[in-house]
């Protein structure tokens, strides 16, 4: 009987360990899937400005060559 008893316990003590090992991944996903996602925004976000700054400079060039 109490060899069924600790089987039990340790069947128990698995389950619980893999449960946590699951939350414990799903929050180290989480964390990256939102470091991925401040990164691909801040690099839109720069790209932008870079595409902006050539914008202005063409219409600037423009202007210039028009005169």
């Amino acid at each position: 009987m109490n060899a069924v008893n600790s089987d039990q316990a340790r069947q128990r003590a698995e389950k619980l360990f893999k449960k946590e090992e699951r939350a414990r991944e799903g929050r180290e996903a989480m964390t990256e899937y939102r470091a991925e996602a401040r990164a691909t925004r801040e690099k839109t976000a720069r790209l932008k400005a870079l595409r902006l700054d050539r914008e202005a400079q063409a219409v600037e060039l423009q202007s210039i060559i028009a005169i």
